[in-house]
């Protein structure tokens, strides 16, 4: 277990969660796919181990009898999904895409299974482009940007 630490796109909300296991877990359900604008990835934070700055920019919504999601009211970005009835009330997962680094995460679990379509796979055959190569295809360059004047 370790400590993480992550943040919100426009950095409003920041988060520290200590106790974080390595294993992080994937969701296909509809209201996820919605909420994240695709599979949404999420690692379980223990009970009392999550700390957060910025909860003046944080929005939670009541999205099922048994749960509730949070979101940046500034950005949009999902930020935590919360069960709040049954065996587990409490339990919180985190967004994987909000923390600084993942590179020590392995996948543990999907659910959801019968949810996921064909626009979840990832084939052969794809084009792979590194950071780099997406900066030089569409990022605009200096002369593009106007030189001051």
């Amino acid at each position: 277990m370790s400590e993480k630490t992550g943040q919100c796109l426009c950095g409003a909300v920041k988060l520290t969660a200590k106790n974080v296991p390595s294993t992080f877990n994937i969701c296909y359900c509809d209201m996820c796919k919605r909420w994240s604008g695709g599979r949404w990835m999420g690692l379980h934070v223990p009970k009392g181990d999550l700390a957060v700055t910025g909860m003046d920019a944080v929005t939670t919504i009541v999205s099922s009898d048994w749960a509730e999601r949070a979101f940046c009211n500034t950005c949009g970005s999902s930020l935590w999904y919360k069960l709040t009835e049954g065996p587990y009330a409490d339990a919180c997962s985190i967004s994987v895409g909000l923390l600084d680094d993942t590179s020590d995460l392995t996948l543990k679990n999907e659910y959801y299974t019968d949810r996921k379509t064909c626009a979840y796979d990832f084939p052969e055959g794809r084009k792979q482009l590194t950071e780099a190569e997406v900066l030089a295809l569409f990022a605009p360059t200096d002369a593009e940007e106007g030189e001051p004047e």
